[in-house]
């Protein structure tokens, strides 16, 4: 039976989550680097350490954020039916 497992499909689920927001976060980088790493400075050092290396760097910042869609892009694109064909775009009828 094809019928995937609640497992699988939270599986799926997270990776379709994290591909959205690896766009998402990525476009943020590439539209408004300032902003965006401003945002997320903070006094905590675990926290600051991943966005200390965009600081000042626009677009360092901007690189990443096209790598960000990218890497996204390809997660989304890699995720799978559970018979294991490629998700299919959606067609309506009517």
């Amino acid at each position: 039976m094809n019928d995937p497992t609640a497992v699988q499909l939270g599986i799926r689920r997270s990776a379709e989550m994290a591909a959205v927001f690896m766009i998402g976060d990525g476009l943020l980088g590439l539209l408004q680097p300032t902003r965006h790493v401003g945002l997320w400075r903070s006094d905590i050092n675990a926290v600051d350490v991943l966005v200390r290396p965009f600081a000042a760097h626009p677009a360092r910042r901007r690189a990443y954020g096209l790598l960000q869609i990218g890497a996204g892009l390809i997660l989304a694109l890699a995720l799978k039916r559970p018979g294991g064909d490629a998700v299919a775009p959606d067609r309506h009828e009517g």
